[in-house]
């Protein structure tokens, strides 16, 4: 599959086509799901709460979810999709239609891996890592999935004393750009997260991980890499998990407003989280739903047209039932911001002097059950009617 093409992101839209934009682009709401969580997590704190299912067993789960909005899954190399039971996947994607769209390597769990992967001061463990990152970008080319997903968790510290920062993100980032030179033409999907497992992450906030990007892409050589790189591609895109972006206090919107204007953002994966805390990965809209919405709308505003990945960790209810709730929480949520007054935010935008609450009006406009029976709108769109 080629590349997508994600420069559009970055391209400005001159004021008088950004309304004809808002108006007639909406979001493509195609669903992804992680096959990792179709089977129980071990957990310090608690036995399971449901049986352990095998790949075959969760691939049975998520095949009629495509009916649901499911068009593809995404998994782990090489402890769920690996050589053994690629015809299995194969075979899954022929039946049902629903893409690999990812293959993960898992450069987090391996006990070699307890002083970091890309990062790891021991050479051999190293060495390690960036094989199995190579081996991974040659899984997503063969089976031509969309990126590839890379993510640091085990690549951190606890205690900051004595460390070379610098010297540790130059590994990290010199470790990715060697397997994307010997494996080219396959984007990296970068996704940050502030802590858990390590007490610290290594490019832990969302502009991090832009600049992770342009140090990777710095670095690259191969050929094929350099002639994508100066047609304006990203190949070091991002993977940004609302999660975990609130476990850093950041924004939402302003946080996705980063891989978007640089032409990075490769997917999204969505849950929900209270600021800061553990990553809980609670279904979609259950917490600051508010959030999602302002996060929807900048995605429309910049003519996003990857998929919606669905992270969730639903250890109290069916895996299924926690997926068709976060997909019909995007829908419902995608169907209000769509039916705003695009005309009307952007005049409050452009002049928030004239327009003060409008902008807060019409959201709760467009959350009420009965709006027709709300006031402060209409007071606010006659100004010479109100106080």
């Amino acid at each position: 599959m080629p590349l997508p093409d994600l420069r559009d992101q970055a391209e400005p839209q001159i004021p008088e086509e950004r309304l004809e934009h808002l108006r007639n682009f909406e979001l493509d709401l195609r669903f992804t799901a992680g096959i990792w969580y179709f089977t129980p997590f071990d957990s310090r704190f608690h036995d399971k709460y449901k049986d352990d299912k095998s790949i075959e067993e969760r691939l049975e789960m998520a095949a009629p979810l495509k009916d649901d909005g499911l068009v593809g899954l995404e998994a782990h190399y090489p402890n769920e999709i690996n050589e053994e039971n690629l015809d299995l996947w194969q075979d899954f994607v022929e039946d049902t239609g629903i893409r690999i769209v990812t293959v993960i390597p898992l450069l987090f769990y391996d006990a070699d891996f307890e002083f970091g992967s890309l990062s790891n001061p021991d050479d051999d463990v190293r060495d390690k890592a960036i094989g199995r990152l190579k081996r991974s970008l040659e899984l997503n080319k063969e089976l031509g999935t969309d990126f590839c997903v890379v993510w640091p968790g085990i690549d951190g510290f606890e205690n900051a004393f004595g460390i070379n920062f610098m010297r540790m993100r130059k590994r990290f980032a010199a470790g990715m750009a060697e397997a994307m030179d010997a494996v080219p033409g396959v984007r990296i999907a970068f996704e940050p997260k502030p802590y858990e497992p390590r007490g610290h992450t290594l490019f832990p906030t969302t502009p991090e991980g832009v600049l992770l990007g342009q140090q990777v892409e710095s670095m690259l050589e191969a050929e094929v890499n350099q002639e994508l790189l100066a047609k304006g591609h990203s190949l070091v895109g991002m993977n940004p998990e609302v999660g975990h972006v609130h476990m850093g206090y950041e924004d939402l919107a302003y946080a996705f407003s980063w891989p978007l204007s640089d032409g990075r953002l490769a997917h999204t994966h969505w849950n929900s989280q209270p600021l800061g805390n553990y990553d809980q990965d609670q279904n979609v809209g259950a917490i600051s739903p508010e959030q999602a919405e302002a996060l929807l709308y900048l995605l429309k505003l910049h003519g996003y047209q990857g998929h919606f990945g669905i992270d969730v960790n639903p250890e109290r209810m069916p895996v299924t039932t926690a997926l068709r709730i976060s997909m019909d929480a995007l829908r419902a949520m995608n169907d209000r911001i769509n039916a705003l007054d695009h005309e009307a935010i952007l005049k409050a935008r452009r002049n928030p002097d004239e327009h003060r609450g409008l902008i807060e009006a019409l959201l709760v406009q467009a959350r009420a059950p009965n709006p027709d029976e709300l006031t402060a709108t209409s007071a606010l769109s006659h100004p010479e009617s109100s106080d």
